[in-house]
C-alpha cells in the first residue's frame, strides 16, 4: 500500500524513466467540501472546488486518477454523487458516499 498523509494519495507517474511523485487530492475531499452547501451548476461546483485547491490540483477517486475539478464533476455527477436541492441546485447525497 501507498503512503498518504490524510486524503493526499501520492501517485507515481514516470518522466525520462525516473520515477516523479504527484500528489492527489481524494474526491472524497470534494464531497466533504459540498456538505451544507447547493450548487446551482456544475460550473458553479468546478469553481468552488478550484477556489478551494486551486487551478492545478488533480484529484484521485477510488477507481480514477489525475482528474482535474471538470473532470472529477463529471465523474462524480455519472456516479450519482449529486442530489437535487429544493432551491433548484445540487449538493452531495450522502447516502452515495462511500466511508473508507
Amino acid at each position: 500500500m501507498l503512503p498518504f498523509i490524510g486524503s493526499r494519495f501520492p501517485i507515481f507517474a514516470p518522466d525520462n524513466n525516473i520515477q516523479k511523485k504527484q500528489i492527489m487530492t481524494h474526491g472524497h475531499e470534494v464531497l466533504h467540501m459540498m456538505e451544507g452547501h447547493s450548487y446551482a451548476s456544475k460550473q458553479e461546483l468546478v469553481d468552488a472546488i478550484i477556489a478551494k485547491f486551486g487551478a492545478e490540483e488533480r484529484f484521485c477517486t477510488c477507481s480514477a486518477e489525475d482528474l482535474d475539478a471538470a473532470e472529477l464533476v463529471d465523474f462524480l455527477a455519472d456516479r450519482d454523487k449529486f442530489m437535487s436541492t429544493p432551491d433548484g441546485g445540487f449538493t452531495v447525497n450522502l447516502g452515495r458516499m462511500c466511508n473508507h
